[in-house]
C-alpha cells in the first residue's frame, strides 16, 4: 500500500509518499481501508521533533495520523465477521493514519451514521468531540458574552455556532480579513482580526459596554493573555490548547482580584458520565443531524506535506483531512 512516511524530523517536505507493507490486524483489531485521514496541528510539531503537552515525538521512521474513516477490510482474532464491510471511523493509538490502510483497536472504532460522510466523521470524532466536551464545561447560556479565539478554525467555528445557538452574544477573533468575513458569516456579532495591534480595543468598542463573560482560548501566548485582559469580573476562562506555542499565562492574582475562574477544559473535565464513547456518540449524532458540522479543508494523501505547510501558515479553515479514496 501507499503511505506517508517520516524518516527524519524537520520541515513538511520530510513527509514522503512511499510504498509500505499492508498492516495486519491483531487480536481485537480491525483493518480499515481508509477513505479519509485526519490531520492535526499537533502533528506538525511532532514532525519537527518537538514535544507538546503530553505528546512526545515518535520513534522513526513513522507513519503519522491519529484517526481515519473508511470501510473495514479485515478483522483480527476475536472480532466478529459482521464488522467486515462496515463504514467506520476510528482513533489510532500509535499513528498510521496517513495511509491507504490502517489498523485500529475495536474499542476505538465507531460506526458512521448513514447520513454522514467520511471526512465529516473524522472531524466529528476529533474536533466535534472536543467541542462537545469543552462546551459542556463552559455551560454557555443567553446571559453570556463569549469571546472565541481562532474563531475560523475547526473548533472555533463550532464554538461560534454553538454559542450563538445558545442565545449568547459572540465575539470572534481570527487571523486575516478572509477569516474575519467567515467568522461574521458563522454568526458572530463582532469579528476582529488579531493581526491588527488594536484588536482588543476594537472588541471593547463594539461591545456596547458588555465585557466577555466567557473566553474559549486555544491559542495561548500573547494573544491568549490579551483575551484574558478583556474578560469581565467573575468571568470564565477555558483553555483548550496553545497553538501559539505556549499556554496563556494566568496568575493567582488574576483569579483573586477579578474573581475569575480558569479551567483546562480538555481531558477528564469534559467527559460525561457515559465516558469517552458517549462523548464521541454525541459528536457523531450532532454532525449527522446537522447541528454541529465542522468545516473541512481537504488535501490528497500524496500532498500531506502541503497540508502540514498550510496548517503551519494558518492558511486552512476548519478540520484538515487527507483524502485517500473517493
Amino acid at each position: 500500500m501507499r503511505a506517508i512516511r517520516l524518516h527524519t524530523f524537520g520541515p513538511a517536505e520530510n513527509l514522503r509518499f512511499e510504498e509500505v507493507p499492508d498492516p495486519r490486524p491483531g487480536a481485537g483489531q480491525v483493518r480499515v481501508d481508509v477513505e479519509v485521514a485526519g490531520v492535526h496541528l499537533i502533528e506538525t510539531r511532532l514532525r519537527r521533533g518537538e514535544a507538546i503537552g503530553p505528546h512526545r515525538p515518535p520513534a522513526l521512521p513513522t507513519t503519522p495520523g491519529g484517526e481515519v474513516a473508511g470501510v473495514v477490510g479485515a478483522v483480527g482474532p476475536g472480532v466478529a465477521a459482521q464488522w467486515l464491510g462496515r463504514r467506520v471511523v476510528a482513533r489510532l493509538g500509535d499513528g498510521g493514519g496517513y495511509a491507504e490502510r490502517a489498523v485500529a483497536d475495536l474499542a476505538a472504532v465507531h460506526a458512521i451514521p448513514d447520513r454522514l460522510g467520511a471526512a465529516e466523521a473524522v472531524a466529528a470524532i476529533t474536533t466535534g468531540t472536543t467541542a462537545q466536551g469543552v462546551l459542556g464545561v463552559a455551560r454557555i447560556d443567553a446571559r453570556d458574552v463569549v469571546l472565541v479565539m481562532s474563531a475560523a478554525g475547526g473548533l472555533g467555528s463550532l464554538f461560534v455556532r454553538a454559542a450563538r445557538a445558545a442565545g449568547a452574544r459572540v465575539v470572534g477573533v481570527a487571523g486575516g480579513p478572509a477569516k474575519v468575513v467567515k467568522v461574521r458569516a458563522l454568526g458572530a456579532h463582532i469579528a476582529v482580526d488579531y493581526r491588527d495591534a488594536d484588536w482588543p480595543e476594537r472588541v471593547r468598542a463594539g461591545s456596547d459596554g458588555r465585557e466577555p463573560t466567557v473566553v474559549l482560548d486555544g491559542v495561548g501566548g500573547v494573544l491568549g493573555r490579551q483575551a484574558l485582559e478583556l474578560l469581565g469580573p467573575g468571568g470564565r476562562f477555558l483553555l483548550h490548547g496553545w497553538a501559539a506555542g505556549e499556554p496563556t499565562e494566568i496568575t493567582t492574582r488574576d483569579l483573586i482580584e477579578r474573581q475569575l475562574t480558569a479551567t483546562w477544559a480538555i481531558g477528564p473535565n469534559m467527559v460525561p458520565a457515559g465516558g469517552w464513547p458517549e462523548l464521541t456518540a454525541r459528536a457523531l449524532r450532532a454532525a449527522a443531524d446537522g447541528t454541529m458540522v465542522p468545516a473541512i479543508t481537504a488535501f490528497p494523501l500524496a500532498e500531506a506535506a502541503a497540508a502540514h505547510a498550510a496548517l503551519e501558515s494558518r492558511a486552512t479553515d476548519g478540520k484538515v483531512v487527507l483524502t485517500v479514496r473517493a
